[in-house]
């Protein structure tokens, strides 16, 4: 069975997309049409624009979520049995999936990031990535910080646990951390604690948005970043995409379960490879490729 991923925020590179452009009538239609919709010329910092255009929050997912969309609508091939997404990602399926028109998916990519980048201005905070600790341990050392706001929030791979909160909250699960076992700590270049209590605003701004849009049966399942469980019924993906802003992504727990439903090839729609090197981590014997 063919199960088709999308990445999120992190994954994208100056030019991404353009080839999709050049060579595809369909995608260029795509495109234009994304244009039209935002009101701004989002193809012109995708192709030409800088590394801090596209490292913007406001720009960023929405780039992410056309190119990983754009290249499944416009893939002959593209069948999925099933289907997953990594944060923003996770918009993208529904959208491949036909949950969601390529228009109202759009939109709501382009909102989730105003009002993420919004809830990041408001409180200072941050993540950082948890290196050779076992899940469980991670978990025990953030709810030992009971002075600081300090959660789980991308469950990438069995080794690799992203933690989100306040800076402060941040800087001591580090020290606490190590001291646990940990083989490194990375703070990561973000503008903000994704996947944590910090984004309730941003949750609450998203929500409001979400309900005004259809949601349709999917094609095939969505295995959603809150439950890691294939999800068909409308409203229950509706409400799980609304509570992923403030919990934590479970991409493992996600791709173990996709396998154990009858996964056997994974295919990325995206810019960058990050999850295809997550996937070979999580299930080493299940081949993960570019679509």
């Amino acid at each position: 069975m063919n199960a088709y991923v999308f990445p999120g925020q992190g994954s994208q590179f100056r030019g991404m997309g353009q080839d999709l452009y050049q060579n595809s009538e369909a995608a260029r239609q795509l495109f234009e049409q994304a244009n039209q919709v935002l009101g701004y010329n989002l193809t012109t910092i995708m192709f030409e624009g800088t590394e801090e255009d596209l490292k913007q929050t406001i720009y960023t997912q929405p780039a992410v979520f056309l190119h990983g969309v754009v290249m499944a609508l416009t893939t002959d091939s593209f069948a999925p049995a099933m289907v997953a997404g990594h944060s923003l990602g996770e918009l993208s399926a529904l959208t491949a999936a036909g949950v969601l028109s390529f228009e109202d998916g759009l939109r709501l990519a382009s909102i989730r990031a105003t009002a993420m980048q919004r809830a990041c201005e408001l409180t200072p905070s941050t993540m950082a990535a948890v290196l050779g600790l076992a899940d469980n341990l991670i978990e025990e050392v953030c709810a030992g910080i009971t002075e600081e706001i300090v959660v789980p929030a991308n469950y990438n791979c069995p080794g690799q646990v992203v933690i989100s909160g306040s800076v402060a909250g941040i800087q001591l699960a580090e020290e606490r951390l190590k001291a646990a076992g940990a083989k490194r700590v990375v703070p990561l270049a973000v503008s903000g604690a994704f996947h944590s209590p910090f984004m309730e605003p941003a949750r609450t701004e998203f929500a409001e948005a979400v309900q005004t849009m259809t949601f349709n049966a999917p094609r095939c399942p969505v295995y959603q970043n809150v439950n890691a469980e294939a999800v068909t019924d409308p409203l229950q993906l509706k409400a799980n995409l609304i509570a992923q802003l403030t919990s934590p992504v479970r991409w493992t727990q996600s791709v173990e379960r996709m396998v154990a439903d009858g996964a056997t090839n994974f295919f990325e729609c995206g810019p960058g490879k990050v999850l295809q090197g997550l996937i070979k981590k999580i299930s080493p014997g299940t081949p993960a490729a570019g679509i």
